[in-house]
């Protein structure tokens, strides 16, 4: 960071809001910037400084209170005039709790989304630009319409660019990246965290070949095709598919129920192999597919999935792992992880604060962030610096 050009005059002061769930996040978030800053200033004597660059925080102090209603409101204690406001949301963080007539209970989606909303609200259209950083997209499963359904992700998508003022969408492993075509004229970035997961997979797991006599990279279903070519690109590994066979005559739990995990490509027989996809809901899909690997011959069976909601608790990983089905699963820190988690010998969690730190730092100074999401060169200098051959 030393060498970062500062001279570059910010499109405003930078301020962070954490909406509630997502403090942890914010503060390393912060730390991470007001080091940086702190350290240009002082290699930078000379050079005249945006007022207000270098702060204690770039934290906002933005509160949440609810009414015995489970109405609630947010008060911006901080000003936010003339600034840059990045907004961090966590729309899937459950373990987030208020009280209505006198009852406790966890906040949904929906009532996040309603927070989110609230605190560019109460912003009151001051700030110079505004900046949502939704790791997972709220609705973001329901991107498409089949029959007479809601498209709840485009029309929020819609109510935040079109009627609320916000700039810039950024979030992570879009479940279908084409949703940004509902808001074609505002900023939308859908960012892979494929260094850090490959950065983790290093640090965590022994004796790993990256070749492809000795590796795979296998999409759980069709959908997930997009995020595992770039996988299997980059570390120049051979690519396979599961073909999900599902059951459209009926509906459970909201979705047609899976039949049968096909599977479509080379022989996997041996290999270590990486499963890669967007989210991990009930798990039961992916246990399913590393089962069927492991009866292909596979070895080591590794999942990469950037959101770990385990919907459904950990019972089911924690029989599959004790059973030999897969080795490690990798979850970012962008969503709520359930404290159970850290305990567990086949998790590993993967940071993406330090990642998010650097593209809110480069996009205060209007700057592009080309390099930054293509992590191509980043992931072979990891993959030399650490004696693997590519």
């Amino acid at each position: 960071m030393a060498n970062r050009d500062i001279t570059t005059i910010p499109h405003g002061a930078l301020g962070i809001i954490a909406l509630p769930g997502c403090e942890e996040l914010a503060e390393k978030i912060d730390k991470y910037l007001v080091k940086w800053r702190s350290q240009q200033i002082s290699e930078h004597k000379d050079t005249i400084a945006f007022a207000g660059y270098e702060r204690d925080t770039y934290l906002l102090d933005a509160a949440f209170p609810r009414f015995g209603t489970g109405e609630g409101k947010c008060t911006l204690r901080d000003t936010a005039r003339g600034a840059d406001i990045f907004i961090l949301c966590d729309v899937f963080n459950h373990g987030i709790t208020y009280n209505i007539y006198g009852h406790t209970v966890p906040m949904s989606p929906d009532d996040h989304y309603a927070n989110l909303k609230r605190a560019i609200s109460a912003i009151e259209g001051k700030a110079r630009r505004i900046t949502v950083i939704m790791p997972m997209l709220y609705e973001g499963r329901q991107h498409k319409r089949s029959t007479r359904e809601s498209l709840d992700c485009a029309i929020a998508l819609q109510e935040l660019c079109l009627n609320m003022g916000v700039d810039n969408i950024i979030t992570f492993d879009a479940h279908d990246p084409r949703v940004q075509n509902a808001i074609p004229l505002c900023g939308f970035e859908d960012i892979s965290p494929a260094y850090q997961m490959i950065k983790a997979l290093i640090g965590n797991v022994p004796a790993l070949n990256f070749d492809k006599d000795h590796m795979m990279v296998i999409s759980p279903d069709e959908g997930g095709m997009g995020r595992c070519i770039y996988y299997s690109t980059v570390l120049g590994l051979d690519l396979g598919m599961f073909y999900k066979r599902r059951d459209y005559s009926r509906v459970v739990n909201g979705r047609n129920p899976i039949l049968e995990h096909s599977f479509l490509g080379s022989n996997v027989e041996g290999k270590d192999v990486i499963v890669v996809d967007d989210m991990i809901s009930s798990g039961e899909s992916m246990i399913d597919v590393a089962s069927k690997l492991k009866d292909l011959g596979a070895n080591r069976v590794f999942i990469f999935s950037a959101f770990g909601l385990f919907c459904e608790g950990l019972a089911a990983f924690d029989n599959a792992y004790k059973n030999g089905i897969f080795d490690k699963v990798f979850t970012t820190n962008l969503v709520y992880r359930i404290p159970e988690l850290a305990s567990c010998d086949w998790y590993c969690e993967v940071d993406c604060s330090k990642y998010l730190s650097y593209i809110i730092d480069t996009l205060n100074q209007d700057k592009s962030i080309s390099s930054l999401l293509d992590t191509s060169d980043k992931i072979n200098n990891i993959l030399r610096k650490n004696g693997y051959k590519i």
